[in-house]
């Protein structure tokens, strides 16, 4: 039992044994730093069920506190706040069950619960990722770490949307204006030199648009009746009658995409367990439309086409099956869900990463699962998130305004080595460490950066903010840490043991009281699915170091025990951070 439930079983009893009352729940806050306590018990709302005056109420609770209960040694009451004093000795058993365990906060899962499926990515492949993807596979990776940190086990995937009237147009482009090169030929990661012909169909195509408005068309009908734009539908269609020729430059030109794909997602840190592709889930479902016909959970239009009516629910009615038989895509998403299970029995529940733009199509998606009965469709989970802004503006991949991925992994190295350089932070590093030191705050930065803002708010992202060593940042931590590791580099072979005859500096209990509160961070951050409950977590404890390390001597403690307490503490303290920075996917260097 933690502190908190063990005082507010008591401040219960308390209120039972002297007022003749029952309080539902007790309400604790920290205790303001201008008074003395440890953690505050609030009055006020006990005023519900006990008249009275609250410092009188608060005073007797004190002292029935102090009298039962081993940890309370002090209280006084400001108004209607009981501001509690936890006796040392709580916080150094404390410190002594945690010191040395590498994996503090995390949870094991148990064999047999159930697996959570998190999805994340899933890109279209006629295009490198840009920075919308880099928000989407860092929150959908970081909320996979934390699940499995929770105690979940947890299985990462992604489908690729392999197929489509998108992936024809890159294709014909290449067909008509490539000339045959490959990424061999112009040293090209294949994800950019087909995201290139994607660019120079949307050229082409407005070319032919204004050619036949020249012509009289309007431009709505010119649209429709671009030659390059019915050649690629075309081309669609060939695809899915399994012409050779077709279906062969499709393979040739996703396989250059999966490998340029395979690089962006080394170099950012992420990784999967399975993959879907489109191509091939996407005539899932339709046998699921067959059974929700019977059992009246869609019903068939004059037309022959089929829907859901979910009007009784505030949403609207929804197609599921076109009048000519063909899918849509919540077809498709309702066959995948279902197939996921049957390849994975053990999962009950999933995480589907994907920007609120699509809110309204996953509130409809769960809806439909869970009236074709499937028990585990009440454990599905949109983890919604806001769009990315670059202070220069909206993106559009079809223009090639984008910001790649590559590109901004590489400026984020390149701005940390600029940052590095002008603090003159790193002599004596040979080129090699610099290089690979200046790749781990670049990430770092802009990982955090990203993570510490609740996703479904939108970011605009500042790559220069990101890499300040200042502040609430990711450099800030990192740097935080690598101070740790020199601090016990310096004190060499520290004793781990027990540590009661200690007395506690303020900083000191502060600092264990934050180390205190991360489990419980962590099975928050699992609850919510959101990384920035940690960010900002590993920032408070960082900033709380550093006034410790501030105001407390370290190596210079008066005497043995105190120093080897505090070098313990403060290398605690760095396996936390390193524990956090590895549920947000980033690494932390051993010097800086």
């Amino acid at each position: 039992m933690n502190l908190q439930d063990t005082l507010s079983k008591y401040v219960k009893q308390a209120v039972k044994d002297i007022f003749n009352a029952e309080l539902e729940a007790v309400e604790f806050q920290a205790t303001r730093k201008e008074f003395a306590g440890d953690i505050t018990v609030v009055v006020f709302p006990m005023l519900r069920v006990v008249k009275g005056n609250p410092v009188q109420i608060g005073e007797q609770i004190g002292a029935y506190l102090v009298e039962h209960v081993e940890e309370v040694k002090a209280y006084n009451v400001v108004k209607g706040f009981l501001n509690v004093e936890i006796d040392d000795a709580y916080y150094l058993n404390f410190f002594t069950s945690i010191a040395g365990n590498e994996d503090y906060g995390f949870v094991t899962p148990e064999p047999n619960d159930k697996a959570i499926m998190v999805e994340y990515s899933s890109p279209n492949t006629n295009k490198p990722l840009h920075l919308g993807h880099i928000r989407n596979n860092l929150l959908g990776y970081s909320v996979a770490e934390i699940l499995k940190a929770s105690g979940k086990k947890v299985y990462k995937t992604q489908i690729i949307n392999d197929r489509g009237i998108h992936i024809c147009k890159s294709m014909l482009a290449w067909k008509r204006y490539g000339n045959g090169e490959t990424p061999e030929s112009t040293g090209l990661k294949g994800d950019k030199l087909v995201g290139n012909y994607y660019v120079k169909f949307d050229q082409e195509y407005k070319n032919e648009i204004q050619d036949l408005v020249a012509q009289g068309l309007s431009e709505e009908d010119a649209k429709k009746q671009a030659p390059i734009l019915l050649e690629a539908q075309d081309m669609l269609r060939q695809w899915e009658a399994g012409d050779k020729e077709v279906v062969d430059l499709w393979t040739k030109m996703n396989g250059w995409v999966y490998d340029g794909f395979d690089i962006t997602y080394k170099n950012l840190g992420v990784d999967f367990d399975h993959l879907y592709y489109e191509s091939q889930t996407y005539l899932l479902g339709k046998e699921f439309v067959t059974e929700g016909l019977k059992s009246g959970v869609f019903y068939k239009k004059e037309d022959g086409s089929v829907w859901c009516d979910l009007t009784e629910d505030g949403l609207d009615e929804k197609l599921v099956l076109r009048a000519d038989g063909t899918a849509v895509y919540m077809t498709q998403d309702i066959g995948t869900a279902i197939q996921r299970i049957k390849d994975h029995p053990d999962v009950g529940g999933m995480v589907y990463t994907v920007g609120n733009e699509q809110d309204y199509h996953f509130q409809v998606l769960f809806l439909i699962l869970k009236k074709l009965g499937f028990d585990w469709a009440k454990n599905l989970y949109h983890l919604s998130y806001g769009m990315v802004d670059l202070p220069s503006g909206k993106m559009k991949s079809r223009e090639g305004t984008v910001v790649d991925a590559d590109d901004l992994v590489d400026e984020m190295a390149a701005t940390a080595k600029e940052i590095s350089d002008e603090l003159g932070k790193l002599d004596g590093y040979t080129e090699a460490e610099k290089i690979e030191l200046y790749k781990t705050i670049g990430l770092g930065a802009l990982k955090y950066y990203i993570l510490k803002v609740d996703p479904k708010k939108r970011i605009l992202f500042d790559p220069k903010e990101s890499i300040d060593f200042q502040g609430n940042t990711g450099p800030f931590i990192q740097y935080t840490y690598a101070r740790i590791q020199s601090i016990l580099r310096k004190a060499g072979s520290a004793l781990e043991g027990a540590y009661a005859d200690i007395e506690l500096h303020e900083k000191e209990k502060e600092l264990l009281k934050q180390l205190q509160l991360f489990p419980e961070v962590v099975q928050n951050a699992a609850f919510n699915h959101s990384p920035a409950l940690i960010a900002n977590y590993t920032y408070d404890l960082v900033k709380e170091f550093n006034s410790f390390y501030q105001n407390v001597s370290i190596l210079g403690a008066d005497n043995d025990n105190d120093k080897n307490f505090r070098v313990q503490l403060s290398k605690m303290v760095g396996v936390v951070v390193k524990n956090a920075f590895s549920l947000l996917g980033i690494n932390v260097p051993e010097r800086m």
